[in-house]
């Protein structure tokens, strides 16, 4: 009786990430469908829907556990193999088109949180902390413009989703103009930024405005 009271709680933990883990992978499935519902993804999940809330309370903590799963098992890992790369530039290149090809089909995540802006913003942060070695090496071998600063990637990105990840745009069409858009990043006869301005500037309302689309 003892060594199974003792056993209960390392069960009910392996039993809870099991559950978490479920529900993450039925939420990119459920959500690439743009019909989501925490009811679908409990189905999904095989779990019920009050466990679903015990481990997600609001659509938002759905959406942040499935976007730090796209981010540690699709884009992370294209980061870490880009550190033996000798051109960090196409690299970058890579990493964009295969973020915006994730975004393409994972669009049910845009408008299934009401709130999904705080959720991709603190992801898009994570994301370009990790992606801001390879633009220094970049610019180092210059590859990439030097002016280009850490500050510049989240807004970079978004002004890629915003132009690129518009529903019905094919990846050629993507590849193509993602191409043109690096194109900028070159150093060979560019024109010095202006100053970036924080204050006037929101990351947050750039991609509130990607969810009002």
């Amino acid at each position: 009786m003892t060594r199974a009271a003792g056993r209960a709680p390392g069960r009910r933990r392996v039993d809870a990430r099991s559950n978490v883990e479920r529900i993450t992978a039925a939420g990119r499935v459920v959500l690439g469908t743009e019909e989501g519902s925490l009811e679908r993804i409990a189905a999904e999940a095989g779990v019920g829907i009050a466990t679903l809330y015990r481990h997600f309370p609001n659509r938002e903590a759905i959406v942040r556990a499935v976007l730090d799963d796209i981010l540690d098992s699709d884009v992370l890992p294209l980061i870490d193999d880009a550190e033996a790369s000798a051109t960090p530039r196409a690299a970058l290149l890579e990493i964009a088109g295969r973020l915006l090809d994730l975004i393409s089909e994972e669009r049910g995540l845009v408008g299934f949180a009401s709130d999904f802006a705080t959720v991709a913003e603190a992801a898009i942060r994570r994301l370009s902390a990790a992606v801001h070695p390879l633009l220094v090496r970049a610019q180092e071998q210059d590859e990439v413009r030097a002016d280009l600063t850490a500050e510049d990637i989240p807004r970079f990105l978004v002004m890629a989703v915003a132009g690129l990840g518009l529903p019905g745009t094919t990846p050629e069409l993507r590849a193509r103009f993602l191409t043109l858009i690096f194109d900028a990043l070159s150093p060979t006869g560019a024109t010095p930024l202006p100053p970036l301005a924080p204050e006037g500037d929101s990351l947050h309302t750039a991609i509130s405005g990607i969810g009002r689309r």
